[in-house]
């Protein structure tokens, strides 16, 4: 399942088409989907506002790919809420101690100094 993978090439189309890859972490979500977390104001996240259709492929945490990996097509959306934090927690389930690091400066601006929380989850599912 592409969700065991450490690093996932995530792949967004542009309006016009053009495919805009980058390595991301990834959590199965345990209802078949899976997700990550980004910032809501990310080009991935504007991106998917004009196209649901992205495609999923392991790689290294640069983004190289395998030739012989498989690309997997999906539909993803982005959450916020309650769904955010199911994904996030998956995260930090999966990823343990390097996610609570990466992710502290967000948990630290919702709980201590209570500013807005600019991050999102993406779901992604109907994967073939």
């Amino acid at each position: 399942m592409i969700a065991d993978e450490k690093y996932v090439l995530f792949t967004t189309f542009t309006r016009e088409g053009v495919a805009k890859s980058l390595p991301v972490w990834i959590a199965d979500l345990g209802d078949g989907t899976c997700g990550f977390t980004t910032g809501n104001a990310s080009w991935k996240v504007k991106r998917l506002v004009n196209n649901s259709q992205v495609e999923l492929c392991p790689c290294d945490f640069r983004g190289r790919i395998d030739q012989t990996s498989e690309m997997i097509a999906g539909a993803a959306k982005m959450v916020v809420g309650d769904d955010h934090t199911r994904v996030e927690k998956a995260i930090r389930k999966k990823y343990g101690l390097t996610a609570w690091f990466l992710l502290m400066p967000e948990w630290f601006r919702k709980n201590i100094t209570k500013k807005a929380v600019k991050s999102c989850g993406i779901i992604i599912s109907d994967m073939n």
